[in-house]
This record gives structure tokens, C-alpha cells and sequence, in this order.
């Protein structure tokens, strides 16, 4: 039996006659691969339409298959896919009707003529739109499609299944409408104008996968000009579940967030938002690193105004050096880079009960089984070790917030009530090395992020409502 195998199901156009059933059954055996099952899906006069269901070891091992079963006389492949694929096929979002029309009565009211009602309604007061639109529920996540996934510019189209994927994770973990926009252009006026032109359907506006640093431009432009929250995930609701897990490792290993000593790899979207973060909270001797080095007061760093003006808060010893330079002595190594950017010499000599978040995906910055060798307390951004740092834990949760209270915008004090709140569904006697965060299963994750951000908006003055909670 093939262990950890990929299943891929195979559609195969077979003659009727002589059907090769046991050559094919030998070339998958000869091949470490197991049959899972063989399903008929039409069978007509001269040939047959099967699915074939495998169990592969490597990707290399099915592309081998598929050249031989092809060699096969009277068998022609017409297609290979795995479950990845079938869950994608069609999309995996679609828009249901919240009312239903029966009768002429339920489409007077719902269209015309009864909807010049609304209308008249909303034009008078446009905050009725909250009560009586989609808009009071429904979020818009806005893509170029030019940083997905760690895989870089990828276009538009290609952005498109994991914005359909997000959407999907809004309705399921805090029942909030998202609709995918992705955008065929990288220029920042054009993405800004167009953003704020569909603004007023829309409770709120979700960036995602805009690569750095366009997308701090864009945030702060669409912040300034609408009335609605501007929330760049891949930013703040990294920096949010980090600060989280943070919150929990340093009570794990018994020293104050406010004096851990920080080296951050990779400055870009969610290394500057954590780096911020972070500085809010009190944490100072943080070491921001980047292809560039160690990020200093008083260099010029052109293309990257954001590092300029973090290098005035930052590194306040004026390090420089190796990753392993700055990493001696340091308490915690936050990675937001690159695979196996770190080696075991480089973090033998931080200090004792140190804490490692590597979460560059899906390699991480070192093995995490190496990483537990000199660690304390370890994280990944995958889902297959302990500890994941994933922002799926942060972004649901926050907008049901930020829907429920109407809030005008994103603050400091929401980022970090969403933090404590994340962090406190772990219960102190829950707490380990190897339990700082929750599950992205755990359904108080977004109850509680919800309940946190709604006061953090009435505390700020940005909220338009109070709901109960």
C-alpha cells in the first residue's frame, strides 16, 4: 500500500474488446501505485469511458503511467486529475437568493414596483444601505493577483481560486459574503480608482496577494478615501495571528513580550505589518532583515520607503552582520522569506528557550525537526506540524467584527483585541510548547475575534453600531 500517495483519477476511452484490465492493473503495480477503483461512466457501441482511481507515490511516477497507458493498444487518455481539481471545477463559490419568489405579490415587493421604495429610501438617507442591501454583510477581496501564495505574479485568472477559496472561508467560518475581484492591472491609480468606485456595494474591502510594496500604498490611498475598513491581509491579519502566538510562547517560556529580543526575516507585506505590531506593543529591540541585510537607521533603501521610516524605530544597537550575527543571543526568529534560509549553526547560538516562527511556505526557513533540536517553542505556517500560523484564524472573525459594528475603519486597538482574543481561546492549562495557537477548526477562534474587534471599534469611535454581543 502506497503511504502518503496523491489519489488521481485517470479517465481512459477503451475498446470494448479485449479491454487491457490486466496489463493496466500490472503497470500501476510494477509502478509502487495501488488501484483504488475503476468506475464505468459511459459505455457505448465500439467503446467504453472509465475512471480510473490511483494511488501515486510522486507526480513522476503518475506522469509514467499515463505515457504507458497511452502505449496501450485501443486505450487513448482523455484526462487526469486529482481531488484538488474536482473541487474545482465550476468554481467553488456560487450566489444563492436570500428571498424566494413565489407569486406576482413576491415579485412586486422584491423588484418593481415595490423597490422604488428602497431606492427613494436609501437616496434620502444612504446609511439605510447598511440595513437594506447586501452591503451590510458582504465584503469585496480585491487581488491584482501579483503575490499568490508565495508563488509571485501569477495574473488575475490564476488569483482567481484562491479568492474563491477565501471566499469560501468567510461563509464558513463567520457566515460573511465575499465576493472575488481580481483586477487585470498592477497600476496603483488604476487599482485605487477602480476600488473606490465599487466601494458602495461593499461593508468592506479585502486586499489580498498585492505584492510589496505597492500594496502599502494602495491600502493607505483606499483608507484615506472611503468610509468603509481597508484591511490588506496578508499584512495585518499575519501580523495579528503572529502577535498572537507570540503572546502565548512568551508565557510559555516565561519571559515578557515587552523584552524579547526579535530578528524578522523578510520585510515585506507581513514582516513590516508584524515589525508595527509589534512596536505597538511595547517591543523594542526588534532586527528587521531582508536581502539587504540587517535594515539601519540612515541607509537609503530605494524602492522602499517603508524600511526608511521603520529604521528609525527599529534595531536600536545598529546591528549589522550574518542572520547568524544578528540571531546570537536573540530570544525569538520570526521568518517570512524563504525555504531554508536558516541553517543549525545559525540558530545554536540564540538565547536558551528560544522561540522560532518559520513560516515560509511551504518549505519553511528550516526543518522544523531540526528547529525543535535548539527551540523552545516552534511554528510553522503548515498545516501538518504544530502551531500553525495561518491568518485563515484571523480574517473571518475581524470582518464579522468590523461588519457588526459598521465600523468606518481599521485601528491599532482592533489589530490587537483580535491578537489577545485568538490567543485566549488556548486556556492557560492548555498552554505547551506545542500548543500556542488554535485550530483553524476551533469555531470560538472567529466568535471571539468577532466579540474583541466590535468593542475595539466603540472604544476607538469608529463603530456606526452596537450590536449585542
Amino acid at each position: 500500500m502506497v503511504q502518503n500517495g496523491v489519489q488521481y483519477i485517470i479517465r481512459l476511452n477503451m475498446q470494448r474488446d479485449g479491454l487491457p484490465f490486466r496489463d493496466i492493473v500490472q503497470l500501476v503495480d510494477d509502478l509502487g501505485g495501488d488501484i483504488i477503483a475503476w468506475d464505468l461512466v459511459r459505455a457505448e457501441d465500439q467503446k467504453t469511458i472509465r475512471d480510473l482511481t490511483v494511488l501515486m507515490g510522486t507526480a513522476e511516477k503518475l506522469q509514467t503511467l499515463v505515457e504507458k497507458l497511452s502505449l496501450l493498444e485501443g486505450v487513448t487518455v482523455e484526462n487526469v486529475s486529482d481531488r484538488t481539481f474536482l473541487m474545482h471545477l465550476g468554481g467553488k463559490i456560487e450566489i444563492r437568493p436570500r428571498v424566494h419568489i413565489k407569486t406576482r405579490a413576491d415579485l412586486s415587493h422584491v423588484y418593481t414596483p415595490g423597490v422604488a421604495r428602497v431606492v427613494e429610501a436609501i437616496a434620502e438617507d444612504p446609511a439605510k444601505a447598511f440595513q437594506l442591501t447586501m452591503k451590510r454583510n458582504t465584503v469585496a477581496i480585491v487581488t491584482d493577483g501579483s503575490a499568490i501564495l508565495g508563488l509571485g505574479n501569477r495574473g488575475p485568472k490564476a488569483a482567481l481560486p484562491v479568492m474563491e477559496g477565501k471566499a469560501v472561508l468567510f461563509k464558513w467560518l463567520a457566515d460573511v459574503d465575499a465576493i472575488p475581484i481580481c483586477l487585470d492591472t498592477n497600476d496603483v491609480d488604476e487599482i485605487v480608482e477602480t476600488v473606490v468606485r465599487i466601494a458602495p456595494a461593499f461593508g468592506g474591502i479585502n486586499l489580498e496577494d498585492i505584492a510589496a510594496p505597492r500594496c502599502f500604498e494602495i491600502e493607505r490611498r483606499l483608507s484615506e478615501r472611503l468610509d468603509i475598513p481597508v484591511f490588506h491581509d496578508d499584512q495585518h491579519g499575519t501580523a495579528v495571528v503572529i502577535l498572537a502566538g507570540l503572546i502565548n510562547a512568551a508565557k510559555v517560556v516565561g519571559k515578557s513580550l515587552e523584552s524579547l529580543r526579535i530578528v524578522i526575516a523578510g520585510m515585506g507585506a507581513a514582516g513590516t505589518a508584524t515589525t508595527e505590531l509589534l512596536l505597538h506593543m511595547g517591543v523594542r529591540d526588534i532586527i528587521g532583515y531582508d536581502r539587504v541585510g540587517a535594515i539601519v537607521a540612515d541607509k537609503s533603501y530605494p524602492g522602499h520607503p517603508e524600511w526608511e521610516q521603520l529604521a528609525q524605530k527599529i534595531n536600536p544597537h545598529r546591528r549589522q552582520g550574518s542572520l547568524k550575527d544578528l540571531l546570537s543571543g536573540a530570544d525569538v526568529f520570526i521568518g517570512v522569506s524563504a525555504a531554508n534560509l536558516l541553517s543549525p549553526e545559525d540558530i545554536q547560538g540564540m538565547a536558551p528557550n528560544a522561540i522560532l516562527f518559520v513560516m515560509a511556505n511551504p518549505t519553511p526557513e528550516i526543518e522544523p525537526e531540526i528547529a525543535q533540536l535548539y527551540a523552545k517553542v516552534v511554528a510553522t505556517g503548515r498545516s501538518d506540524y504544530p502551531n500553525q500560523i495561518n491568518n485563515v484564524l484571523c480574517f473571518p472573525g475581524f470582518f464579522r467584527g468590523v461588519l457588526d459594528a459598521r465600523a468606518k475603519r481599521i485601528t491599532v486597538g482592533m489589530k490587537v483585541a483580535a491578537a489577545y482574543a485568538l490567543a485566549s481561546v488556548v486556556k492557560d492549562e492548555e498552554l505547551g510548547p506545542e500548543y500556542i495557537i488554535p485550530s483553524v477548526f476551533n469555531r470560538e477562534v472567529s466568535e471571539r475575534i468577532a466579540k474583541a474587534v466590535i468593542q475595539a471599534a466603540e472604544k476607538d469611535n469608529v463603530a456606526r453600531r452596537s450590536p449585542k454581543i
